[in-house]
């Protein structure tokens, strides 16, 4: 059995003392490769550190997260471009737009967010992509770029079945994470009735812990969980699930890599 853990950020300091530990977890839970996604300037060394440290099991994606766009943007988003010219990445991200702790940078957020999906379409790279308390504004731009290519995957994704259906129309897919466990969080009856094949697996380490350890960090061992649920929801093995969601991975990160 071989699982996808699409996203995470084992790079972040909360694993520096035991970075090695959480790695041979996930090694025994199954989990064969693990795609970090970048957050900003100050994460890129962090996350070129660890793809050095684990070759042919991390995978890194660069982009600038919509909560670190602020009045200097325009050089953050230099350094993801100088980034993607000269780095060996498989996708952009994360990328998006988050409305849901200030709004003060909105107009700025949708400007790097459109950018880097234009960046997407130009290196042939899939996308990773935030959406907090932004489902309008975020799926408006993504269908007003949706041409020359792009798709990638609507990261932790949380909605109801009708937000679902108008995000896969779009081709892209849904990542999801540990909130599907959350007994009162009603994502597992909509995950119910989507296609198994328009979803990936996440973690969001170090957050979104999955049952049984929600609320302590998360690491990519956690992955089972969400595979078990999710083969305990869709009624079928969890060799099923892991061999349909890495699939879905394997198309999506790994066939359209510059």
């Amino acid at each position: 059995m071989i699982l996808t853990d699409t996203h995470t950020h084992l790079y972040l300091d909360d694993f520096d003392n035991d970075r090695d530990e959480i790695m041979e977890n996930a090694l025994q839970k199954g989990i064969r490769r693990i795609l970090l996604p970048n957050i900003d300037r100050s994460t890129t060394t962090r996350l070129k550190s660890m793809i050095s440290a684990y070759p042919d099991f991390c995978f890194p994606m660069m982009g600038l997260h919509p909560t670190s766009v602020n009045n200097d943007f325009e050089k953050e988003l230099e350094h993801v471009e100088s980034e993607l010219e000269t780095g060996k990445y498989y996708g952009i991200g994360e990328i998006g737009i988050d409305l849901y702790w200030d709004n003060t940078f909105a107009e700025q957020q949708k400007t790097a967010f459109r950018q880097q999906l234009q960046w997407a379409k130009k290196y042939t790279l899939p996308v990773s992509i935030h959406m907090r308390n932004a489902f309008s504004e975020t799926l408006q731009i993504v269908k007003e770029e949706l041409n020359d290519g792009l798709h990638g995957v609507f990261h932790c994704f949380t909605g109801t079945e009708q937000e679902a259906a108008q995000l896969l129309d779009t081709g892209f897919k849904l990542g999801i994470g540990g909130i599907v466990t959350f007994k009162n969080s009603g994502l597992a009856e909509v995950v119910k009735k989507l296609p198994l094949e328009s979803l990936v697996l996440e973690t969001d380490a170090p957050y979104l812990t999955p049952v049984p350890y929600r609320g302590k960090r998360n690491q990519s061992a956690y992955l089972i969980y969400i595979a078990q649920k999710m083969a305990e929801i869709k009624q079928i093995s969890l060799e099923k699930v892991a061999d349909v969601t890495s699939s879905t991975a394997e198309n999506l990160f790994f066939n359209h890599r510059k």
